[in-house]
């Protein structure tokens, strides 16, 4: 069995974090599997590179003109869309044609489009398409928000200050609708709240939708003496660390507005926390945050190297979440891995990893006020050492190497039955 994993970029984000991982998993676990890239950032032999250097950013750089247009030369939401209409025709490379199945992930920003899936469907080849966000089952958007036109039809789309009942985002979605009629496709979701999502929508209420989380590796990934962390990274032996991070911190939909806020009602109402209390903070412009908040900041920056991210979540006594849009976060794996609780809010598919006071704290609603509160609590909490340990044996439950690649095994040998 030959699997190949296709992906926009092999290191940055979340669904290419999960993409790497479940192909290293698919191979210690007997599948040949190997992971098809635009941006290759590692000397790992088991990613290949599409190559084309100006190529690929002409392919890029048009995409988002084409968005730039029908937005009305407004630049704030030019990242919230896609609209695949460029991208590579791997159907030729000796990569594709080895493989028995293909399996897709987040293929956007012109690494695949439309036409070019069509052409993989062609190949007769079993197509698996792992949904890291809403983008395959809306017109454009990767994450609708509040609007539901994805359940009939988008039109009128918010995300392009569009009030046209027929726009760029309902040429799109028929453009997919007639892709997917076709079959051929077997979806899968991260997390439940997804699937939900998913089965809602027009494009994909005839096709295939399965449930598989992310896996992790639960040996990298694992509890640490927090002292021996804290000497490491030479942060403080004394007092709490809290942990906040993204790729780009100060991205709104990160939650930072509602962190800096839960920081000074912290500050206001239990005084003493100004002296006992810091925040750890990952990401690129991490250094804004200082200025921001009443506690000392440690700025780690952006980090890639995951032996440090396993001592920086061991480091810290609590991993603060408030995103507005998530799937299945990988940061809340790890830190549950390393025996680190978490803060969350009630969005996408947090409330499935967080077992509210079990292994960490869910707020009721978005809410500064509730993400003080869940702080407070976790740091004040006699059962912390319990909450540690269901934390734990959360992530070695669900969402393990084993667990994960002996779920897409028998998802792979399924659909290749089919074909037959």
């Amino acid at each position: 069995m030959r699997i190949l994993i296709v992906n926009t970029s092999e290191r940055t984000g979340g669904a290419a974090i999960a993409a790497g991982r479940l192909t290293e998993a698919l191979k210690s676990h007997g599948i040949k599997a190997k992971m098809l890239v635009r941006d290759k950032q590692t000397d790992r032999i088991s990613t290949v590179a599409l190559g084309g250097g100006w190529k690929q950013v002409r392919k890029f750089v048009w995409e988002r003109v084409v968005i730039w247009i029908n937005s009305h030369f407004r630049r704030e939401r030019l990242f919230s869309v896609d609209i695949a209409n460029t991208g590579n025709d791997i159907t030729r490379l000796p990569e594709f044609k080895e493989a028995d199945l293909i399996h897709l992930h987040w293929i956007n920003q012109g690494m695949l489009s439309l036409k070019v899936i069509r052409k993989i469907l062609a190949s007769g080849k079993p197509v698996v398409w792992t949904m890291h966000d809403m983008w395959p089952c809306t017109g454009i958007c990767h994450h609708a928000r509040t609007c539901t036109a994805f359940h009939s039809e988008c039109g009128a789309c918010p995300m392009i200050y569009s009030q046209k009942r027929k726009d760029l985002s309902t040429r799109i979605f028929r453009q997919k609708q007639r892709l997917y009629a076709s079959g051929g496709i077997h979806f899968v979701t991260c997390s439940h709240w997804l699937e939900g999502m998913a089965k809602q929508s027009a494009l994909l209420a005839n096709q295939p939708v399965s449930v598989i989380p992310n896996p992790i590796s639960t040996t990298l990934f694992h509890p640490i003496k927090q002292t021996e962390a804290r000497q490491k990274l030479a942060l403080p032996t004394e007092g709490k660390l809290i942990l906040f991070g993204s790729v780009k911190l100060t991205d709104k939909r990160k939650g930072i507005d509602y962190m800096v806020e839960a920081c000074r009602l912290l500050a206001k109402q239990h005084p003493a926390l100004k002296e006992q209390l810091a925040l750890v903070a990952v990401g690129m412009h991490a250094a804004e945050l200082q200025p921001l908040v009443p506690f000392k900041v440690h700025n780690m920056g952006y980090v890639r190297e995951e032996h440090q991210l396993v001592e920086i979540y061991n480091a810290a006594d609590l991993y603060v979440i408030p995103s507005l849009d998530e799937n299945l976060p990988n940061t809340i794996m790890e830190a549950m891995a390393c025996g680190t609780p978490c803060v969350g809010f009630p969005t996408g598919g947090i409330p499935e990893m967080i077992d509210h006071l079990k292994n960490g704290y869910l707020t009721k609603e978005h809410s500064a006020e509730q993400l003080a509160e869940g702080i407070y609590t976790l740091l004040t909490t006699p059962a912390y050492e319990s909450l540690s340990h269901e934390a734990v044996a959360k992530v070695n439950a669900c969402y393990s190497e084993r667990s994960v690649a002996n779920q897409y095994g028998q998802l792979y040998a399924k659909l290749l039955k089919e074909t037959l």
